[in-house]
């Protein structure tokens, strides 16, 4: 037993090389320029045994992207109690702060999504897309229900607020955090945060109780405070 308990550990250990070489590879000179053998050689671990073990490079590929969809949809990831807490928007914030630390945390395994749109067209990420919309509703739905009876939201579609500003911050951080690009919007990463919070918050145009809008932003901090 301990035999094979030594056996496992070493192909987990091994497991774990080639997907971390595979990444690092991946990430920075693309899915076709990355061949087995350079894998095979950065890693320490046979050609054969590679194909022994993942099949094929595409499968070391996929496996990579998989397995940051797992740990995105882990129900105890920080970005999902966020989500589940279902307290949108007035916990903005929380998801702006769970999303750079995801992003940051997975800075390079964001690429290999930018790469697969190039490569192979989205192959490999569109069924996490797909069912986007589904997951949304399953977290908040019931929320926005008793809230809407409750005329403690508007007339857009929360669930679609919802997603565009899930969408809307990986972007930014994205372009931050793995493209290199700071001040993209001409402001630093927490004020275009704070602005962006803002207008998702209360539009853009006003909405009554004067010409500057701020009646409603005011309204809304009171009942927040309250």
């Amino acid at each position: 037993m301990a035999a094979i308990s030594r056996q496992a550990q070493r192909s987990e250990a091994s497991t774990h090389q080639v997907l971390a070489t595979a990444l690092e590879l991946f990430s920075h000179q693309g899915y076709g320029a990355t061949s087995m053998r350079q894998i095979s050689d950065a890693s320490g671990i046979s050609v054969g045994n590679l194909y022994h073990h993942f099949g094929s490079k595409e499968a070391i590929f996929q496996r990579l992207i998989d397995d940051y969809w797992e740990r995105l949809l882990d129900r105890n990831h920080p970005l999902n109690q966020v989500f589940y807490r279902a307290h949108f928007p007035e916990d903005l914030e929380d998801m702006a702060a769970a999303i750079e630390a995801t992003v940051e945390q997975n800075a390079d395994t964001i690429m290999l999504i930018f790469i697969d749109v190039i490569e192979f067209r989205g192959e490999h990420i569109r069924r996490f897309y797909e069912s986007m919309a589904e997951r949304f509703r399953e977290a908040y739905q019931e929320s926005f229900e008793t809230r809407r009876r409750e005329g403690r939201l508007g007339d857009v579609d929360p669930v679609v607020a919802v997603m565009v500003a899930t969408r809307w911050l990986f972007y930014f951080y994205t372009v931050e955090k793995c493209f290199g690009v700071p001040m993209h919007f001409g402001m630093n990463a927490s004020q275009a945060v704070d602005e962006f919070i803002r207008i998702l918050r209360y539009g853009v145009l006003p909405r009554g109780g004067g010409d500057d809008g701020r009646t409603e932003e005011a309204d809304y901090d009171r009942g927040r405070t309250s």
